[in-house]
């Protein structure tokens, strides 16, 4: 953003342990996470592991020396390993599919069962090259499990009990659920309340069961879907919670209302969305008009998100998943990290604070002064320019100053523009308030905002990091000519290349035409139109 003085950036790493995969198991002791010091016991795997489990929950590298081209090998290789993951191919896995992705890679996906019972959530996944060389496998297997139990795995009750017992733990109903919905136009009746339930092995802390896990979803008298899991042996509750992800509505900056995945627990409805294919959840908070993070939760009673003072969290929380939305679906992406972070909000941040910000780990927005701003959070290309920092940390981590912090912020609002299509200005929605026709800064034109267009124009300065609010109208300029010449759907795949590929930490813009042209290159060609017209932007700005 233009008035922002800085931008925190920390570099969070994920450190997994280099290993030999045979010599693993007996290298980690249990209940031991494994850190950047394990590297002393060789290269040939990167090895992840969790704290309290026997076995690691990711194994990545060249696995093996000679090709598996079918699931007969893949067991072969698994039972070659057994020292490592201390299960019973035959007896302890079950294999669910194979699956062959756009590279020509395989997976292959078990399931691991006592008994053949399945064990809740032991999923356990072997992937190899289109070469059938094994790259990884991964998953949550307990080999614990086959040996806690004492002999024949046997329920004291039936399913149906089950179901009756999980209703009465949750206080409601089966008949209180059922609303009588009108038939559809081809005379089926909509099925409002659903049960599920299976019997399962259920490991809770250090301990296993055999459980009845039951599926209770149903919208009235408030939306559910309860997960219920039963001791099969005793009929005790072992845990329970609901899983619904709740459609409500609210009121944005702007005064447009729209629709928000909410989550309910406990009467009260939160700004969570779980309906993402995310290892975590997109939240949104508030400080309060404190000035510490995360802050609370955002909340409401009966889901309707329409007073004065939510504004702020419903448009945080509705474009962050617009946001997430984009980077799935156009590339794929999940999540800033790749790996489905949770993406967390807070607004309200400080007291007329003008301003928002990326801090390495969250986004966090001030609600204005009234006059510079109103609540940050209301424009949607200010979020996704936001969150497309979060995305060039993890990738190209582009270093916040001078032309690499130019490109920084050039990036951040190229991708806003992606997003927000409807035109090439930065932050319109929530500058100036009271004065319309304005904005932070503008691709098209830089000069309508006291921004260079050409090198010719660049400031040599050492305040504002070196100029990265400044200088960033050079290459929002050439991202402008490139856009309006090849349209969006080029231009932002050239550039993602470019970020994730190519671009480095000390990039500068010549260094930035070479990247987007090497992205052109593998995308359509040297020599094609694409190549020549960001060749010709770039030109046009003076980069060489």
């Amino acid at each position: 953003m233009k008035k922002r003085t800085s931008l925190v950036l920390a570099l969070g790493l994920t450190v997994g342990a280099v290993l030999p995969i045979t010599a693993a198991a007996k290298a980690i002791p249990n209940n031991v996470t494994v850190t950047k010091e394990a590297k002393q016991f060789g290269k040939d795997a990167l090895v992840n592991w969790k704290k309290g489990q026997k076995v690691p929950t990711f194994v990545h590298g060249k696995l093996s020396t000679k090709a598996h081209k079918d699931k007969d090998a893949i067991k072969q290789f698994l039972k070659e390993n057994k020292e490592l993951y201390q299960l019973d191919t035959d007896k302890d896995l079950t294999l669910i599919d194979v699956q062959k992705d756009e590279l020509g890679n395989t997976h292959y996906n078990f399931v691991q069962s006592v008994q053949g019972i399945p064990v809740d959530g032991a999923q356990f996944k072997v992937h190899t090259d289109k070469a059938g060389i094994v790259t990884a496998v991964n998953g949550d297997v307990f080999p614990e499990a086959p040996t806690y139990f004492k002999g024949v795995l046997k329920a004291n009750f039936t399913k149906d009990t089950a179901l009756d017992k999980a209703w009465k733990s949750i206080k409601v109903t089966k008949a209180e659920t059922e609303t009588n919905a009108e038939a559809g136009p081809d005379g089926k009746k909509f099925e409002d309340t659903v049960e599920k339930t299976e019997l399962v092995v259920f490991k809770k802390e250090n301990d296993f069961y055999l459980a009845y896990k039951t599926n209770l979803q149903f919208i009235q008298p408030y939306p559910a879907n309860w997960v219920v899991y039963m001791d099969a042996v005793n009929g005790n509750v072992l845990d329970s919670y609901n899983a619904v992800n709740d459609a409500g509505t609210g009121v944005g900056v702007l005064g447009d209302t729209k629709t928000l995945n909410t989550n309910y627990s406990g009467g009260t409805y939160y700004l969570i969305d779980t309906t993402k294919p995310m290892a975590g959840v997109i939240e949104t908070r508030t400080a309060k008009n404190l000035s510490r993070l995360p802050g609370s939760y955002s909340v409401d009673p009966d889901n309707n998100f329409n007073a004065t003072s939510q504004r702020a969290d419903v448009d945080a929380h509705y474009y962050a998943g617009v946001v997430y939305d984009y980077y799935k679906n156009t590339f794929n992406r999940n999540s800033f990290d790749g790996n489905g972070a949770t993406l967390r909000s807070t607004v309200h941040y400080g007291r007329n604070y003008n301003n928002a910000f990326w801090n390495g780990s969250q986004m966090v927005y001030g609600d204005g002064d009234g006059t510079t701003f109103t609540s940050l959070s209301g424009s949607l290309d200010v979020i996704a320019h936001e969150l497309t920092h979060a995305v060039t940390e993890r990738t190209a981590g582009l270093e916040y100053q001078y032309q690499s912090g130019a490109l920084n912020e050039s990036i951040s609002d190229t991708f806003g523009v992606f997003l927000d299509k409807e035109d090439y200005l930065i932050g319109e929605d929530v500058y100036t308030p009271k004065k319309s026709g304005d904005a932070l800064r503008s691709l098209s034109n830089p000069g309508l905002y006291g921004q260079p267009e050409n090198m010719s124009g660049y400031v040599n300065t050492t305040s504002d990091n070196g100029g990265v609010h400044t200088n960033s109208g050079i290459p929002n300029k050439a991202a402008y000519l490139t856009i309006s010449t090849l349209g969006t759907a080029t231009a932002e795949k050239i550039y993602y290349r470019a970020l994730t590929v190519y671009l480095s930490p000390k990039s500068n813009f010549s260094n930035a035409r070479a990247a987007l042209l090497a992205s052109t290159a593998d995308l359509y060609g040297t020599g094609s139109t694409q190549y020549n017209a960001v060749a010709s932007a770039w030109t046009q700005v003076g980069v060489y």
